[in-house]
Formats: C-alpha cells, sequence, structure tokens
C-alpha cells in the first residue's frame, strides 16, 4: 500500500463539534433527575454529542468489533507462558463464535469479523475471517525495529479500510480487539514510548507471566525502547519499532472510525497502546475515543490517563480479544437514549423548583 488512504484519512480528521457539546451540557440540565445523579452515562451522553454533533446523539448502534490478529518475534524471549499456536486456534475459535469476544459481541447486538493481518499462519477461509496477512508475524523488537515502516503502514491502512467498511455497512459504533501471544509485551513498549512511562510501570503480567517471565517482558521492553532509540522516532517511527501488526491496524481502525464520525470504544492494554499510536498520528482522533473499562494490566491505567479517557466499566477483566469494549457498547447506548427518551422540566411534566 502506497500511504495515500492512511494520509486521506488522517487529513479528513476533525475535532469534536464544541458547539453541539455546549447544547449537550444545557439538555443534560433540563432532563428530570438531578444534574449530576447519572455519574459518567451523563458525560458519555454529552461526549456523543460531540461527536455527532447533533443533540440528543444518535444511538451508537449496532457496534461492530473488528479483531486484528498477529504474532510477535519477541516471544523468542518466552514473554508469554503460552505456545505461539494458540493465536492461530484462539482465531478459528472465535471466527466459530466460541471466544469471549464473539458471545459479548452477540450480547451487544454487534457484528464482527478477525482479520488475519500478522498470524504465522493462515486461516481458514470463513465468513468473519479476512487473510490480509502482511506478514507472518513481527521482529524481535528487542533486537530491532519489529516492522518496516511500510510493513506498519500497510496495517494501519488495514485497520481504516475495515473501520470505512463496516461504517459503510450500518455500523454506528466500532470496538477494536485483538489476538497475538505476546502482545501485551509491545503494547507496553508503545505506552512507555507515547507516555514516557518506565518499563517497570507499564509493563504487567498479561496472560498470566510469573515473576521471572515478567522480568524478561521488562528487560525486552527497556532493551527495545533503547535499541530503537524511540526517543528520536516520528509516531509512525514508534510504532514500526516496537509495535505489532495488530497494533498498527488497530490504529488505523481508531483513525478511520474517527474520520467517519463514529465513537471508538477501546478495551484493554493492546487497544490503549494503540489508541496511542493513533492519537500520535493525528490527535484529533483522541476525540472519538470511549475507554471501554479498567482492568488488570498496569500499562492501561497509564494510557488512559494520558488520553484523557474515563473508563466504562470497571471489573477486572484482562481477557483481550475486545471483550471489554464489547460488554461497555450498551451502556453507551444507554447514555444516548438517556439523552433521546428523558423527559425535560422544561416540558412542564415535572416541577425543577425545590419546595423550600
Amino acid at each position: 500500500m502506497s500511504g495515500e488512504l492512511l494520509e486521506g484519512t488522517i487529513g479528513r480528521i476533525v475535532p469534536v463539534d464544541e458547539d453541539a457539546r455546549e447544547r449537550a451540557l444545557a439538555w443534560q440540565d433540563d432532563l428530570t433527575k438531578v444534574p449530576g445523579s447519572l455519574g459518567d452515562l451523563e458525560a458519555f451522553g454529552v461526549q456523543l454529542c460531540a461527536i455527532s454533533g447533533q443533540c440528543p446523539p444518535p444511538l451508537p448502534s449496532p457496534g461492530f468489533v473488528g479483531v486484528f490478529e498477529g504474532d510477535h518475534g519477541v516471544q523468542a524471549h518466552h514473554v508469554s507462558p503460552w505456545p505461539q499456536e494458540i493465536t492461530y486456534s484462539m482465531g478459528v475459535n472465535l471466527a466459530g463464535g466460541g471466544a469471549s469476544v464473539s458471545v459479548l459481541a452477540r450480547h451487544a447486538g454487534a457484528d464482527y469479523r478477525l482479520y488475519n493481518v500478522g498470524g504465522l499462519k493462515e486461516l481458514p477461509e470463513g465468513e468473519r475471517i479476512v487473510n490480509c496477512r502482511v506478514a507472518a508475524g513481527t521482529a524481535d523488537l528487542s533486537r530491532g525495529p519489529a516492522m518496516t515502516r511500510e510493513q506498519a503502514t500497510s496495517a494501519l491502512e488495514i485497520g481504516v479500510r475495515a473501520a470505512l467498511d463496516a461504517v459503510d455497512g450500518g455500523a454506528r459504533a466500532l470496538a477494536p480487539g485483538e489476538l497475538g501471544i505476546g502482545n501485551t509485551t509491545p503494547a507496553a513498549a508503545l505506552i512507555a514510548a507515547y507516555t514516557g512511562g518506565s518499563p517497570e510501570t507499564v509493563t504487567g503480567r498479561g496472560a498470566g507471566a510469573n515473576d521471572e517471565m515478567l522480568a524478561r517482558k521488562t528487560r525486552a521492553v527497556a532493551q527495545g525502547l533503547a535499541v530503537n532509540d524511540v526517543a528520536s522516532l516520528d509516531a509512525l517511527g514508534v510504532l514500526a519499532a516496537v509495535g505489532g501488526l495488530e497494533h498498527a491496524a488497530m490504529a488505523g481502525f481508531v483513525l478511520g472510525g474517527a474520520a467517519a464520525r463514529v465513537p471508538v470504544v477501546l478495551d484493554g492494554v493492546i487497544a490503549v497502546s494503540s489508541a496511542l499510536a493513533a492519537v500520535a498520528l493525528a490527535p484529533e482522533a483522541g476525540g472519538y475515543l470511549f475507554a471501554g473499562h479498567l482492568g488488570a494490566e498496569p500499562g492501561l491505567a497509564v494510557a488512559i490517563e494520558q488520553l484523557g479517557l474515563s473508563p466504562i466499566i470497571r471489573l477486572g477483566m484482562r481477557l483481550g480479544e475486545g471483550s471489554g469494549a464489547a460488554l461497555a457498547l450498551p451502556v453507551l447506548t444507554a447514555a444516548a437514549r438517556i439523552m433521546r427518551e428523558m423527559s425535560h422540566f422544561s416540558d412542564g411534566r415535572v416541577s425543577a423548583e425545590q419546595e423550600s
């Protein structure tokens, strides 16, 4: 891919509508409730108005969960307790409807697809599988760049196209998800690079790393940041140096959603690390983001704070796949319904005057 789609998509991303936000705040104050009594649900509704430019906002449903698969050369250091073959088998399971995100997407009334952007193996053909491999996994980020800039750009554009196709097909909210053994290691490296956090602060246990494995992960992250001299790189260079092919595709998915002016609900540490890359490439994309949940990985909280988001749910989840984002989608729809369906004090049905 030439990069023209990526460049054009970034060029179409505009700031969210601040006039609509002001109208939404006044609208919220007129709803038949104590101001602030619905907590973050009110803020989410206001943000939906700013994203859409409408008050009340359109419903952010149906949703679409785009799951991006990749494998990682850094797994040579055994940063995950699971063999890389699990990436393939979980992909087959997800596409067949048996993964957590498959169940939760159905629960949310959302469609989903699996995009094999960087798995070691091709997946079998299927209705919910898109084989679009840029490469069979990445190189070892602790020894040099995980990807070339061209590979990162190609993966970004796969994500952009997936988002635009989903919106063209009727999706009104997007949720990026992922599959890939070892992918919390590049996620930690991306979070450290884009936020300035230390490897020790942002690297977690992922899918069950013990103390020795966590130490190896942390060293790999630190080595990757140093050997690639990430402080000297631009946003795309950082993504190529220490990210994964699925991270790049997820970043493109975020950019495509922002360009289409639909909300993008993030999942866990891999999704937020990808969102940091997207915002580094196009700062205005940050206004279209929601944090689906706050889970156990330490880098997740660091990235959410950097993005200025408030988690929709807090259930201690750490599975990935897009599961937390899928679970959060109905809550975001509820926020829109509050804006659209509650009565107003100005309707005269309920008095807003306090009794003396």
